[in-house]
């Protein structure tokens, strides 16, 4: 938990998933300058005159320091040798505001937790809360969610109500939500449960779920949602993403963000890419 601005937030979780090793940087290094048998690494060395099996390549990924990448990396600055070494993150409980940060990075792939598809808990909350339910039963539904970033009771309990009247403007508007709103197998729970908003909740929960069913709603989201994401950098991106978000310029919660994800970078990467303090 964190405060800022006066508003209290939650931070988010990160894993590693995966990551290459920096041995084949060091044999791409290696290849421009033809000195494989100036390596400080054997299976390295080896290179020079066969052809790396399986054995080797294990080896090879295994390699904890590199003299020359190094040199490389903070004498001689020539970083398109660190764009062969990839980490992957397992990203939970950041903002959709990062999300749109670290879309400004452009050299990473990224997987995020879609919209379109997981809006169906949210959307049936409201539907239950328009037969019967009401608005509060709408904002604890969805309280329960732990959807926001901003730790707040009384803060996310705006935030939700706003989402409601948001929801509730759209309803009044269109002329069949509930054909937007719920599976067409799912639209007779709504006369079954009328009146019953906890028992039609669990029935839509636990039926069929519409479709694409953020494509109508996505309106009612903001940068408060928290987002979970994979990402994965090659090491050369990565050094330009942890040099700009682990500022004291940067938005603070990719700031937050960037410092997770560096707590969990084997120290062989962070020598080559983060400057020793």
């Amino acid at each position: 938990m964190q405060e800022m601005y006066g508003i209290k937030y939650s931070k988010p979780e990160v894993v590693l998933l995966q990551d290459t090793g920096i041995g084949v940087a060091e044999t791409a290094a290696r290849t421009c300058y033809d000195s494989f048998s100036n390596s400080e690494n054997d299976v390295v060395k080896e290179i020079e005159t066969k052809l790396p099996d399986n054995e080797m390549c294990q080896t090879l990924n295994a390699i904890e320091e590199s003299n020359l990448l190094d040199d490389l990396a903070w004498t001689y600055f020539h970083h398109s040798i660190l764009e062969h070494a990839n980490l992957s993150y397992l990203i939970r409980g950041t903002s959709r505001g990062v999300l749109q940060e670290h879309a400004r990075h452009r050299i990473q792939a990224i997987s995020v937790r879609s919209t379109r598809y997981t809006m169906s808990s949210l959307i049936n909350a409201f539907v239950a809360a328009k037969n019967g339910g009401g608005k509060e039963f709408f904002i604890r539904k969805v309280l329960d969610f732990d959807m926001f970033v901003v730790s707040d009771e009384a803060y996310n309990r705006i935030e939700i109500g706003g989402m409601y009247d948001k929801l509730d403007y759209q309803f009044m508007v269109v002329e069949d939500f509930y054909a937007l709103a719920v599976a067409k197998s799912s639209l007779p729970l709504l006369e079954e449960f009328d009146s019953k908003p906890e028992e039609l909740y669990i029935a839509l929960q636990n039926g069929k779920k519409k479709r694409n069913v953020g494509d109508a709603f996505k309106h009612i989201i903001t940068d408060n949602v928290k987002v979970d994401m994979v990402v994965t950098f090659n090491l050369r991106s990565l050094k330009n993403y942890f040099t700009l978000r682990d500022s004291g310029a940067a938005y603070f919660q990719i700031r937050w963000l960037a410092q997770e994800m560096m707590k969990v970078t084997p120290q062989k990467y962070l020598d080559l890419i983060v400057k020793k303090k």
